[in-house]
């Protein structure tokens, strides 16, 4: 009989490559239902935005494990690790933030072992956690269906066992939720972060069992009056933040925010911490991070945003962008994002008239372009101008390498009015520090020094800073000098004919060495340089 063929055979422990596992189920899972939960959302807030966040954090956890798998063959320990220090970078919304601390609890106690007894232990540590990390816990939310499913499994068992007692127990409170909690009972639906973590036990469960558990059950029990938790009302803004901190400062931080506002959730540990509230004064949660220790990614997000209207079929958009990229596949990444893309070749500058014509085509009234190149200042200048002159309202936004150009796509809001939205781009292009490395042709006098041919040559803002003979060796010098100076967010992109481990190395070295920052690896295909850095 072939392996494909094979029965699948139960698990008695978590291995790595199960953790792993579970990581890319879990993200499969959210994918398929975060629409049906983002439906159901109406608390805290009726934003209708948790299966999303539920998704993107499992995303950064999901990211954070294949790192160390694309890295090295990591051990459970460090497996499970991962995964949780992921949710805690990428930690989204209320439900995000919570999950991301049931899976820290977890990975404490699956740190020691994976067998059956460790996950009922793990689970039960990780309710707790959950709970403690919300300033007033409230029932009929995913704190109760993790509390539940850590109580089904108490008596312990096999691994299988005690998977497959936690999630029915999960499913049992989710059903309940709805009488625990006016909100839901008046809308007829169950808490979507309680039925998010029904999806996340059920991965669980598949993964040791090889098989998909049943589909949570939806369906509201008979409601019992109790005390009102309304959601009209509330407060204006949600503001998350990453915040490097020590216990005693962070305790202050909780009281001040816990006055501030509602919906207060603050996980993590170890000196780096997620934040998240519920507040009327944005600027003062913020102001409160800064006090406590160094706050950085910080969202704030406006629950009564109004949304522009979407243009009809034949209708010309209001706004549009148009990027000029290097490489194939970052042509591919901007298109996704929304972009009209220009490619640019080594050497072979797209003309002013290629600039206009892609203007042209993104069919919008208005046009953020981003040149991405200084060099193509001027080219772009003039090429907005003429499309001024046909009526199209043009901001050219000075972007210098194309990491600063993914920086501000990535801000992008075609919702916001024209101006803010400009102001917003720029301003993430202009936070972003760039980087590239390539190779010399030929014998030539820099600013750092005589190079060779067939030198690496580290240029960062556009100066020779670093020359090398290897060219991972003189990335990682470029990175630490870059970071030296702060930094949230690295940003690689790597082109097809770079070292196959090339990324993989960088990005276990800002990992190693910088506890804040994070990365993300772009590839940029054939016919860019070896390796750009954008650091946030």
């Amino acid at each position: 009989m072939s392996r494909a063929l094979q029965p699948f055979e139960e698990l008695v422990e978590l291995d790595a490559e199960a953790v792993r596992s579970w990581c890319a189920r879990t993200l499969d899972a959210l994918g398929r239902e975060r629409e049906e939960i983002d439906a159901i959302n109406v608390y805290p807030v009726a934003d209708g935005d948790t299966g999303t966040n539920l998704y993107l954090t499992a995303e950064a956890a999901h990211q954070a494990v294949e790192a160390v798998f694309a890295a090295s063959a990591p051990d459970t320990a460090e497996t499970v690790r991962a995964m949780a220090h992921g949710a805690l970078l990428g930690a989204r919304g209320n439900s995000g933030t919570i999950l991301s601390q049931l899976l820290r609890g977890m990975a404490g106690v699956l740190a020691e072992g994976c067998d059956g007894a460790h996950l009922a232990r793990a689970l039960a540590e990780a309710a707790s956690a959950a709970r403690r990390a919300v300033a007033h816990p409230v029932e009929g939310t995913i704190l109760t269906v993790a509390g539940a499913a850590a109580a089904a499994c108490a008596s312990g068992g096999g691994l299988v066992e005690v998977a497959r007692n936690a999630h029915e127990g999960a499913r049992t409170a989710l059903a309940a939720t709805s009488g625990q909690l006016d909100v839901l009972a008046r809308a007829g639906v169950v808490d979507a972060g309680g039925r998010g973590l029904v999806t996340v036990l059920g991965a669980l469960l598949e993964t040791v069992t090889g098989q998909a558990p049943p589909p949570a059950d939806t369906a509201a029990v008979p409601y019992a009056p109790r005390e009102e938790c309304p959601t009209e009302g509330g407060p204006a803004y949600e503001v998350i933040y990453l915040l490097e901190a020590g216990e005693a400062a962070v305790e202050l931080l909780r009281a001040r925010l816990d006055a501030l506002g509602e919906s207060l959730v603050v996980v993590g540990g170890d000196g780096l911490w997620n934040v998240h509230v519920h507040v009327d004064d944005a600027g003062a949660a913020v102001e409160a991070g800064v006090e406590a220790g160094r706050p950085h990614r910080i969202r704030i997000t406006h629950f009564a945003a109004d949304t522009a209207a979407t243009p009809g079929p034949g209708e010309r958009a209001q706004r549009a962008v148009v990027a000029v990229v290097p490489g194939e596949g970052l042509a591919g990444l901007c298109a996704e994002a929304g972009a009209t893309t220009v490619r640019t070749l080594p050497g072979e500058p797209p003309a002013g008239d290629e600039l206009l014509d892609a203007i042209r085509r993104a069919h919008a009234r208005e046009v953020v372009l981003l040149p991405n190149d200084s060099d193509l200042r001027q080219t772009a200048v003039a090429a907005a101008e003429r499309a001024r002159a046909e009526g199209i309202r043009v901001a050219l936004i000075p972007t210098r390498a194309a990491v600063q150009g993914i920086a501000a796509l990535a801000v992008h809001e075609p919702d916001r009015r024209f101006d803010e939205d400009v102001v917003a781009m720029t301003a993430a292009a202009g936070a972003t520090r760039y980087a590239e490395l390539a190779v010399a042709e030929r014998q030539s006098f820099t600013s750092a020094g005589v190079c060779q041919a067939g030198d690496v040559l580290g240029l960062i803002e556009g100066d020779v800073a670093v020359i090398g003979e290897d060219l991972t060796e003189t990335a990682r010098t470029v990175l630490d000098r870059m970071l030296s100076a702060g930094g949230e967010l690295v940003t690689l992109v790597v082109a097809d004919d770079a070292p196959p481990g090339l990324a993989p190395d960088l990005e276990r070295h800002v990992r190693s060495g910088y506890l804040a920052v994070d990365t993300l690896t772009y590839h940029a295909g054939a016919g860019a340089p070896p390796l750009l850095i954008g650091v946030e």
